[in-house]
């Protein structure tokens, strides 16, 4: 999957693999050579892999931005894929996969979590979760209001998983909790996907295919301690809220100028933890950002355009960078935010990691 993705960007972008030469693979899944080796990329001059679960992609396109800048490459590749899917639900005469993204945390919760129960991301998640529902009386139609964002954008997206299969309040309200406050609507989809960006320099992508999407500030953020969360001096503070004003500082601009916001969406209560820590709203205040429609297409800041994690796909974000590119190309289709020429893109990985990148159309 992941070299299917890589060779579509790179024609894409008009390019030959002979042009790339620089690769920054997802972790844990498959390693740069043997991406170079499978597209023909002949001269790798830098690598990279950042380690940072959902967060990664858009580090990797932070790492990507910075590669080019200071001369170490000039056309790099930054792929993601996964069996999200097919791995948890192998046939039995499947052969499995030995390859594991790895993380402090993972060892944390083999010795300390799963004792008790708590063996996977709703339970992990649902620890801060509820105490952020509690400590600021967040409601479920808050959550709810992503998850039928999502949902609605993803009924424009031929490619998203959940198209032609609606949701409203009334059915998100009804569903199923898996580990309060998380209801079955306040997950992300499982899937197998793909998706690959290609970085160059404003010079060279002003002779490529496509009108250019410039990158034009970022950060990355984690909390404190990463490979813990109950022991947190705040348990709710995310990378993301140390990262996001100096992205902001970094390009110049404000988080109310942004035109759409593709937030990583893991699951419906992290998103409002992200909007909160991006700007948005203060703690607790992301309940009134997100209602009466101001989140989704027509609304003051569309959100995840595409479906989302929620809705088209888990592709570990990338999908939310793949779209940002296409709503500033003005190449959306049905989930085009009119004229947008700023948008944002946050990932957020394992339990807190946070990045962050700030976009703009050239041309």
């Amino acid at each position: 999957m992941v070299v299917g993705a890589s060779m579509s960007a790179i024609r894409d972008a008009g390019l030959k693999p002979s042009d790339i030469d620089g690769i920054i693979p997802p972790p844990g899944f498959v390693a740069w050579d043997e991406i170079a080796a499978h597209l023909g990329v002949s001269d790798v001059r830098y690598t990279a892999c950042p380690q940072m679960g959902g967060a990664s992609p858009t580090a990797g396109l932070i790492n990507a931005s910075m590669a080019i800048a200071s001369g170490m490459a000039e056309v790099v590749l930054v792929p993601i894929g996964w069996n999200g899917y097919s791995a948890l639900r192998p046939r039995p005469d499947a052969r499995p996969n030995k390859r594991r993204f790895s993380a402090a945390f993972f060892e944390t919760v083999k010795n300390y979590y799963a004792p008790y129960g708590l063996r996977s991301a709703p339970w992990w998640y649902s620890l801060y979760l509820q105490r952020y529902v509690k400590m600021y009386n967040v409601p479920p139609e808050a959550a709810g209001a992503i998850a039928v964002a999502c949902r609605k954008h993803a009924q424009l997206n031929d490619r998203a998983v959940m198209r032609d299969r609606g949701l409203t309040m009334d059915e998100y309200l009804a569903s199923t909790f898996i580990a309060e406050p998380l209801r079955k609507y306040d997950c992300c989809v499982e899937t197998d996907c793909a998706a690959a960006i290609i970085v160059t320099s404003p010079e060279r992508a002003r002779d490529l295919r496509h009108v250019p999407v410039t990158f034009l500030g970022g950060a990355e953020g984690h909390p404190n301690r990463p490979d813990e969360l109950i022991n947190r001096q705040d348990i709710l503070r995310l990378g993301l809220d140390s990262a996001a004003p100096r992205a902001f500082a970094m390009a110049g601009v404000k988080p109310q100028d942004m035109d759409f916001l593709q937030i990583y969406d893991c699951f419906t209560y992290v998103a409002l933890l992200e909007l909160e820590a991006l700007g948005f709203a203060e703690r607790g205040g992301a309940a009134d950002f997100v209602k009466d429609g101001a989140i989704e297409l027509g609304g003051r800041f569309p959100m995840n355009t595409h479906g989302g994690l929620m809705s088209q796909g888990h592709c570990w974000g990338m999908n939310h960078i793949v779209e940002a590119v296409r709503q500033l190309r003005h190449d959306a289709g049905k989930s085009q935010v009119a004229g947008c020429e700023l948008g944002l893109v946050t990932g957020y990985g394992d339990l807190g990691d946070g990045t962050i990148a700030i976009l703009g159309r050239n041309g």
